[in-house]
């Protein structure tokens, strides 16, 4: 896929000018301290099905967000009007809102001195110049390369392809503004193949900062088309403990819970099942979990947090041990604790591995269960309990035996963390947390 230079541009300066207002107009009203965030988006997102047009959406968003403070209350204001008027307006009602709101002692800005003095250039900004009539004709490509494949694939729900850029700034009154652009762009197919009375269903999509670095249109099309019709012939299991193995794109959410738990809120709250763990051994010792917010074109680097605190790189878990929570500044003072910079989430999470690819899991793992989708949302995340509704496949020496379906993988996640006897090398990149496949050593599985 070829890249070129985007014709819109975003601008910055003109972000950064409508933060110093909000923060001008924050002053004015007598505040304490205050902060604004700006935001430009644009985008263009094309849906094909049956080589007509389904869907076709043009994107052109703008947003500004002002939080005051007065002593130790609060008050928070939006608007997508971004004139001068309407920008006094929502700093105004901020201002109202403070003077109601409760104290709440651990209110405030993040500490000064804790602010990013050098933001770096992280690469994120790749424009895709892709009108709406090239849209549509890689998706037509992608479905019709899916469709192609095998006549039992008699159904869809379309290809669809995505790009987006948008412009940040964030200021607040200890002097800090800060600024980027970044761009998103990302090709899906959804596939549906009959077969006798049976109907499957899978899909397939690649997705990246620069385009330059998406799979081809025919590829996402053909890969959704190999899973849809792996899973003809499925069937429902018998009911037994067996090795699960993970596919990356779903180890990263089995892992992404652990994030959860450890996030400052659970924490403060007393809601989660790793209350109080820092320290504590929750994983085999070869497991780590390495936070690196500065990759270039990563999915969720970030020169500074939602606060314009400094991000640094740091172990989120070390040699299976959980090193700290993750936190913002509010957080982090409920804890008596100090700010990790990650108000607003984490960034670029990787999962180094200790094995091979999908394929040299499965034959380690002997007899067992291939994860390849989870039905519903059956995690409790206050006693870590585990229940999950999956698809995917059999093994059997190794080897993949039959697809099956209609059955539930079960357990604790605090004891599905201790069991992890394997993580691949091979890395899905498309999110934020990077992991290859996961094996765990024992589940539950619910089936016939």
């Amino acid at each position: 896929m070829t890249a070129v230079t985007h014709t819109a541009t975003l601008d910055r300066a003109q972000l950064e000018a409508l933060v110093a207002e909000a923060l001008d107009a924050a002053r004015e009203n007598g505040v304490d301290q205050a902060e604004a965030a700006a935001s430009a988006d644009t985008g263009l997102s094309a849906t094909a099905r049956f080589g007509d047009v389904e869907h076709l959406e043009y994107t052109n968003d703008r947003g500004l967000w002002v939080t005051v403070y007065r002593g130790s209350r609060k008050g928070s204001a939006s608007t997508s009007d971004i004139t001068p008027a309407a920008v006094r307006e929502a700093v105004a009602k901020a201002c109202s809102f403070a003077r109601h709101t409760a104290e709440d002692p651990y209110a405030g800005l993040a500490d000064a001195d804790r602010m990013c003095t050098e933001p770096r250039d992280l690469d994120l900004d790749h424009p895709w110049t892709l009108d709406a009539d090239a849209a549509i004709r890689l998706a037509i490509e992608c479905e019709s390369a899916g469709l192609s494949v095998d006549k039992r694939l008699n159904n869809s729900e379309g290809a669809t392809v995505s790009t987006n850029r948008g412009a940040r700034a964030y200021g607040n009154t200890h002097g800090f503004v800060g600024s980027y652009t970044k761009t998103s762009h990302s090709v899906t197919c959804v596939l549906l193949a009959g077969q006798d009375d049976e109907m499957q269903r899978d899909y397939y999509y690649t997705a990246a900062r620069d385009p330059l670095d998406l799979e081809s249109a025919e590829h996402v099309g053909r890969e959704a088309a190999r899973r849809t019709l792996a899973r003809l012939g499925a069937r429902k299991p018998k009911t037994a403990k067996a090795p699960v193995l993970f596919v990356p794109e779903l180890a990263r959410g089995f892992l992404g819970h652990l994030i959860g738990a450890i996030s400052g809120g659970a924490q403060y709250r007393r809601a989660s099942f790793l209350l109080d763990a820092a320290g504590e051994t929750l994983f085999p010792a070869f497991v780590s979990i390495e936070e690196r917010p500065h990759l270039p074109k990563g999915m969720a680097s970030a020169a500074y947090d939602a606060e314009g605190v400094a991000t640094v790189d740091r172990d989120i878990v070390r040699d299976g041990v959980l090193q700290g929570y993750v936190l913002g500044s509010y957080s982090a003072r409920r804890l008596g604790l100090e700010t990790t910079g990650n108000a607003g989430g984490t960034h670029n999470l990787i999962v180094p591995g200790n094995g091979g690819d999908l394929d040299s899991l499965r034959t380690e793992m002997g007899t067992g269960l291939v994860v390849e989708e989870l039905i519903g949302h059956g995690v409790n995340p206050v006693t870590g309990d585990y229940s999950r509704g999956a698809v995917g496949h059999w093994v059997e020496n190794g080897e993949i035996a039959y697809p099956v379906h209609e059955l539930t993988i079960a357990g604790n996640l605090r004891d599905l963390y201790a069991r992890i006897e394997r993580i691949g090398d091979d890395q899905d990149l498309r999110g934020g947390l990077r992991c290859g496949s996961l094996l765990v050593g024992e589940m539950t599985l619910a089936g016939s």
